[in-house]
């Protein structure tokens, strides 16, 4: 809450001007009409600033750490509880407010602005350490959401005694005028942010053009304007360290690129040979070079290893295919990998691949390494690509299109796809399903999340859909990862994977005995991978819907 003004107590600090208080009027070099234009232009333009600031970290946190919506909830609490510190704090500063603008602006400008490009190199080149260096990019996260809300947050007060200064009136008007300009550059800061800065600057440079829009705003409005107020020796204080700041954030965006080169093979290894960012999310593709396997990661996570992907896609494809399957579904799989699967059988007379990213399934089927591993499945004339939202892409489905649907999606522990595990989602995949038809979903690693993949399968019998669930280990250690592991928050691939077939019935776990023979599973090990499942089982688990997600 904003104070009416008030004349600073006895003994307050004086202005860095001289003789001028607090109470007396600025010596502006212009009218104070345009002066106190221009103090809310300052005002719009920060706002604008701040706010990016935020929604680069949910971004960037969310991107690095996942769980979406725990890292928005962390960075929006600390930071609105630091805001309410910034402002108690300032108010020592109101008999300085032309300085302490000017320096807290210089101040936020080099925090926020070089705060993506520090919270990427924690992660980046400490990530992997392990032990206290896993938490680094968590408690490097609250400490930048903590810094920059108490810089925010200290704004206000000072932004108050600068407006006063400028033209008298009443408080009640001062405080309007003042958040009808912070909210307004907010909204701006909150559109720019998705629709400008990230898709054509990116993450690291948007937040370095930010805070060099911020400083070069900071110090235009207190040199300019309230330069009068200020002793000899402030004025060059502020001009030097806004340059400096100024340095810094230009040198950062020219080494912008090269850093995140160098960052990437950090994260990845030194053979990266694709790394785009697309509309959707950033594809990186490691290896099929020299005889090294193909490695794809999407945002950061490992989604598929060459070496032993065939494991994960035999065991999610072929106990759903045994049945009619002239459709298929496939929900997810852009890399063709489940496709390359579904081909193999016999009487397949089309299968229907929907991803969110096109440039994804543009990668699969034009890539050399990744369309070799598919083995060219979109050259297929049965098979049909559609890009889009596959909750939506459901809804508008005809029922009982489908003999099979395989449901290869991030598991449920990634926030961005907690509700393709719903029951909402589950009954619009038992719609389109054929009266005989078969569900297999990837519900994530049994041993790793066992209440998550029990979760799912609560929620597919809650669908009316019951289930037969099996896992599969992985040879490899680092094979595909759906995502990060929650609680240690490491980049490393689970052991294994759980599945779940299900249907109008419950369907029998077996392998198509006319397709040719999975090259890593048998009957035998499907059985055994059953009774594996079965031991983990925890009972009594309610189902998750869309209002009351709970994995």
């Amino acid at each position: 809450m904003i104070e009416p003004h008030a004349p600073a107590p006895p003994g307050s600090p004086p202005s860095w001007g001289g003789p001028c208080g607090p109470e007396a009027p600025a010596r502006l070099p212009v009218r104070p009409a345009v002066g106190r234009f221009l103090v809310l232009a300052g005002v719009f333009v920060c706002a604008a600033c701040g706010l990016v600031y935020e929604l680069e970290l949910v971004a960037l946190a969310s991107y690095l750490i996942g769980d979406s919506v725990t890292q928005a909830s962390v960075v929006l609490s600390v930071m609105v509880f630091a805001m309410g510190l910034g402002s108690l704090a300032a108010k020592r500063l109101r008999g300085l407010a032309a300085a302490g603008f000017g320096a807290l602006e210089a101040t936020l400008a080099l925090v926020g602005g070089s705060s993506a490009m520090v919270l990427y190199a924690v992660f980046a080149w400490t990530g992997g350490w392990g032990g206290l260096w896993a938490d680094g990019p968590r408690v490097l996260l609250v400490a930048f959401s903590l810094a920059i809300g108490v810089l925010i947050g200290a704004e206000v007060p000072l932004l108050m005694e600068l407006i006063q200064r400028v033209r008298r009136q009443d408080p009640g008007g001062a405080v309007a005028d003042l958040f009808a300009a912070d909210y307004v550059g907010a909204l701006v800061g909150g559109l720019a942010f998705p629709f400008v800065l990230l898709p054509f600057l990116g993450q690291l440079t948007g937040a370095l053009l930010t805070g060099t829009v911020n400083a070069a705003v900071g110090a235009a409005l207190v040199l300019g304007l309230f330069r009068r107020d200020l002793t000899r020796r402030a004025r060059w204080l502020l001009l030097t360290a806004n340059a400096v700041v100024l340095a810094l954030l230009a040198t950062a965006t020219v080494l912008a690129d090269d850093f995140e080169r160098a960052a990437r093979q950090a994260v990845y290894g030194q053979d990266v040979r694709v790394a785009v960012r697309t509309d959707v999310q950033e594809v990186v593709l490691t290896g099929d070079t020299d005889g090294r396997p193909l490695d794809l990661f999407l945002d950061g996570r490992l989604r598929v290893r060459g070496s032993d992907e065939r494991r994960y896609h035999e065991a999610l494809v072929h106990p759903a295919m045994n049945g009619p399957h002239a459709r298929v579904l496939v929900l997810g799989g852009g890399d063709g990998l489940a496709a390359r699967e579904v081909l193999r059988h016999p009487g397949v007379r089309r299968v229907d691949v929907v991803d969110l990213d096109p440039q994804l399934a543009r990668l699969a089927r034009y890539d050399p390494g990744l369309s070799a591993l598919n083995e060219h499945a979109y050259g297929d004339a049965r098979v049909h690509v559609t890009t889009g939202d596959a909750f939506h892409r459901l809804r508008s489905a005809p029922s009982a299109t489908y003999d099979v649907v395989i449901s290869d999606l991030p598991d449920p522990s990634v926030t961005a796809s907690t509700k393709l595990y719903s029951q909402e989602f589950y009954g619009l995949l038992r719609r389109v399903l054929a009266p005989d038809g078969r569900l297999v979903v990837h519900a994530g690693p049994v041993s790793a999340h066992p209440r998550a993949f029990w979760t799912v399968d609560a929620t597919l019998r809650a669908a009316g859909l019951p289930a037969a669930a099996y896992r599969v280990g992985a040879r490899d250690p680092g094979g595909l990862a759906p995502g990060p592991d929650r609680t240690t928050g490491t980049r490393s691939a689970p052991r294994g994977w759980g599945f779940l077939l299900a249907g109008r019935t419950l369907p029998v776990l077996r392998l198509d005995p006319v397709a040719p023979r999975p090259r890593t599973l048998t009957p035998g090990s499907l059985a055994r991978d059953a009774r594996d499942a079965a031991r983990t089982r925890i009972p009594g688990l309610p189902p998750s819907t869309l209002v009351h997600p709970r994995y």
